[in-house]
């Protein structure tokens, strides 16, 4: 059986193949399904993939036998998708040889906690910053901070940091948070007209309108686009 990777770790062995394919198989969730045409004017389907970390794009000609059943998805299922895979110097990564399947709700469960190393460094700095929220000296900054995380440490958990470049994925803002509030508490000692817990309090504060405007869904990969989220 075909090994299990994530996307990120399929493209980072693809790349070291030298034009090499790389069997594999990964869990993902089919953030969009799009019927498109051909210049020739015949159809074929685009589907974006996406797991924890990364994404790709999966297009289905019309004379893939799998062609009938990815048309027919809506987004937002879960599937595998076993295939050789090889990185295209215009298109980036791409399947080969191809198959999918739905993944079973266990399969999601897992694949929805994404990789234990992600999982484990997210659980870390969200740690550090609800330790660090509490070191605040302040009272009323530090109950203002409690209240926040209190009413919305879900949602912020949930959210990226970006919809591209940095942190952009499920869990990004916690990391990119805790990576500010690390750099903070080691410059601030050089400014000692600066107040700390301002400063603390401030970057957890700094992007929390990307809690709407770069959310996830509680069950899925996809960032869907929000008139909320937009107008914060």
């Amino acid at each position: 059986m075909m090994d299990l990777l994530t996307l990120t770790e399929i493209r980072r062995a693809a790349s070291r193949t030298g034009g090499s394919a790389v069997p594999a198989r990964v869990h993902v969730q089919v953030e969009s399904a799009t019927p498109k045409l051909t210049r020739e004017q015949q159809p074929y389907c685009e589907l974006t993939l996406a797991d924890a970390c990364d994404r790709m794009t999966l297009r289905v000609w019309s004379d893939h036998p799998a062609y009938k059943t990815c048309s027919a998805l809506s987004g937002h299922e879960f599937i595998e998708l076993a295939a050789e895979f090889h990185t295209h110097s215009q298109y980036g990564l791409e399947a080969r040889k191809w198959t999918v399947r739905p993944l079973t709700d266990q399969e999601k469960n897992e694949l929805l906690q994404g990789p234990a190393d992600l999982r484990a460094k997210q659980q870390a700095d969200w740690e550090f910053i609800l330790q660090t929220i509490q070191m605040l000296g302040d009272p009323r900054l530090r109950a203002l901070c409690d209240a926040f995380l209190n009413e919305w440490g879900e949602r912020f958990r949930r959210a990226a940091a970006a919809r591209k470049y940095h942190h952009a994925r499920r869990g990004g803002l916690v990391e990119h948070t805790a990576q500010m509030m690390r750099v903070a508490k080691e410059i601030a000692p050089v400014y000692p007209q600066l107040n700390t817990d301002l400063l603390i309090a401030g970057i957890l504060f700094h992007d929390s309108g990307k809690l709407w405007e770069n959310q996830f869904s509680e069950k899925g990969f996809v960032m869907d686009y929000d008139e909320l989220g937009e107008l914060v």
